[in-house]
């Protein structure tokens, strides 16, 4: 599908004021204002951010009293159960409630459940099977629950409090919970919208520290440092994409200094070592695209109790273990994940009718449910609409679904729910259940439902470019500045730049289907190069040796101590393409 390219255009007297004062190249002004950030003072905030910029959370609706029973919990060790999700989200929420209460001495353990075998979400099957074995008095979810009315319903039949932490949005009523700490209920106002499911559990963690120093609890203990917390949060966030902006903004920030001090947890530093990555080179990129899959391959492949183990364990040789398996695990992951979308791709290519609807519902006998939701994210990329992929197993389908901005793939999963038997999520990626007898129906109310709300979205999508940046104007200093900038992700974008007119030098694959390269602006040997990679490119195919354009990021590439100017090529346009247009 072709793109719209739309470059930014910040006032240039601004620019070369915020230039000035900061002082900083006019690029990274010009990147700031792009952002918002058009004063001296909001640039120091945004480069500067602490965990005293952070908003208190003492006014997410129920938890003052979830705060009140975990403290009771705590005070009569009680017997405390934390159920999580099994992505990455879900499993640092889990352990950041884990950690902070064995801190506090209290009894307590977790159950991370089997996305295969066990499904999303608290059910009554494991009500039934805490009863049966080590019943706990207090549940606390993490990063689930806000859907789980039978399962709360069936814990309290059974003598079971239960509190519920969790940012999915709400698609029915509240479960009948002590307390439902989620604050996109309805209900709450206090601005706190956009955590991720770890977000949450350390925001609960914050005021229940606060609550238990009230009343004196850490006189005769230390207080734990919640920052050493934040290497949790930074991994939990990055992986559920939420917005850095904001309060996931200085978390993240945070958690990226927690992990580049060096002194990681046992499992981290061996998972880094993995990924032939140091600490301190460690950004999002890295996080995103290297350690965030291994993790999540556990869940996706396995159990994600494998994850958890391995973010907790204090032995080497067992995070060495468990390191290697999540690597095998991960290279299946990516298996299984090629052979679903090349599947996809020949559906497509077989019936180019489907591309003309307004989303993609796809569905197949036994595809590895794991994986879905990766593939759905690729092709709903490659084709700007949602798309739902399901697997059916007898009768009964699960998939995962993956929007683009504009369409609120939750919303429109809601218009449909009388053909579904359950779904959940956020705006951008959620699940669903449906019977096979009923896809037809569930496809002809989405197809529906997302055409309802084409209007409000750009027939092509956009690739928005910060300014455009001639290779003459590259720099170490430029480079340094826009890394100073991170943490980016959703809501707050990598620097996206544009080169013209420039010549391929060198090019060769590597790794089966990424293209490096050396590239020069057009007009003579005399230009200067620099090196470029582009990703997922097919080999196959005659590659351009000119290009009319590359948008692109300016990153360090770091490897083996050393480090050199690289540009990321996200969008490019060959000059046979642009002739053609």
């Amino acid at each position: 599908m072709m793109k719209h390219w739309r470059t930014l255009q910040p006032d240039n007297q601004l620019v070369q004021s915020l230039s000035a004062k900061l002082p900083c190249h006019p690029v990274t002004a010009s990147v700031l204002i792009n952002r918002g950030i058009t004063s001296t003072r909001a640039a120091g905030a945004y480069l500067r951010s602490s965990l005293n910029q952070l908003k208190t959370p003492f006014g997410i609706k129920d938890i003052d009293t979830a705060v009140q029973r975990i403290g009771q919990a705590i005070d009569s060790r009680e017997k405390i159960r934390i159920f999580g999700d099994y992505d990455v989200d879900g499993v640092t929420a889990t352990l950041v409630l884990y950690e902070f209460l064995t801190s506090c001495g209290a009894e307590v353990a977790y159950t991370i459940p089997h996305r295969l075998n066990e499904g999303y979400g608290l059910q009554p099957l494991h009500i039934h099977r805490f009863t049966a074995s080590d019943r706990p008095d207090l549940l606390i979810t993490a990063d689930c629950g806000t859907g789980s009315i039978e399962a709360v319903r069936e814990a309290n039949r059974s003598g079971i409090e239960v509190i519920v932490t969790d940012h999915h949005s709400l698609s029915g009523p509240l479960p009948d919970a002590v307390a439902v700490v989620n604050p996109k209920r309805p209900d709450c106002n206090a601005g706190f919208e956009q955590l991720a499911g770890v977000g949450v559990a350390l925001s609960l963690v914050i005021c229940l520290r606060k609550h238990l120093r009230d009343g004196g609890f850490w006189r005769s203990r230390p207080q734990p440092n919640l920052r050493e917390l934040c290497d949790l949060v930074a991994l939990g966030t990055l992986a559920d994409g939420v917005p850095l902006t904001g309060d996931n903004r200085v978390l993240v920030r945070t958690g990226l200094e927690v992990i580049r001090n060096g002194k990681n947890r046992a499992g981290l530093s061996t998972l880094i070592d993995r990924c032939k990555c140091k600490p301190d080179d460690i950004g999002t990129e890295e996080i995103a695209y290297r350690l965030i899959p291994r993790l999540n391959a556990a869940g996706r492949m396995d159990s994600a109790s494998l994850a958890a183990a391995l973010l907790t364990t204090s032995d080497l040789e067992e995070a060495a273990r468990m390191a290697d398996v999540l690597e095998a695990l991960n290279e299946r992951r990516r298996q299984v994940e090629g052979e679903i979308l090349r599947e996809c791709r020949a559906h497509l290519l077989a019936d180019p009718a489907n591309l003309q609807k307004s989303a993609l519902v796809l569905s197949r006998k036994n595809w590895h449910g794991g994986v879905l939701g990766i593939v759905a994210a690729r092709l709903a990329e490659r084709h700007h609409r949602p798309v739902v992929l399901i697997s059916v197993q007898q009768g009964l389908g699960t998939g995962s679904g993956r929007s683009i901005d504009g369409i609120d793939i939750t919303g429109c999963l809601a218009a449909c729910a009388q053909h579904l038997e359950g779904y959940g999520g956020h705006a951008m990626a959620a699940g669903v259940r449906v019977m096979e007898n009923n896809l037809g129906k569930f496809r002809e109310a989405f197809e529906k439902q997302v055409l309802s709300l084409t209007t409000d979205v750009e027939s092509a999508p956009e690739v928005i470019i910060d300014c455009e940046l001639a290779l003459s104007d590259i720099s170490d200093a430029l480079i340094d500045e826009i890394e100073s900038l991170e943490p980016y992700g959703a809501g707050n974008p990598n620097p996206l730049f544009r080169a013209n007119d420039l010549q391929v030098r060198q090019s060769q694959i590597v790794g089966g289907a990424h293209r490096r390269m050396l590239l020069c602006h057009s007009g003579g040997t005399r230009q200067r190069s620099i090196g470029a990679i582009q990703f997922n490119v097919d080999p196959d195919k005659s590659l351009p040796d000119a290009f009319d354009r590359v948008a692109f990021r300016l990153q360090w590439n770091r490897w083996n101590g050393r480090k050199v100017a690289q540009l990321v090529i996200e969008e490019a346009v060959s000059l046979q393409e642009a002739s053609q247009r």
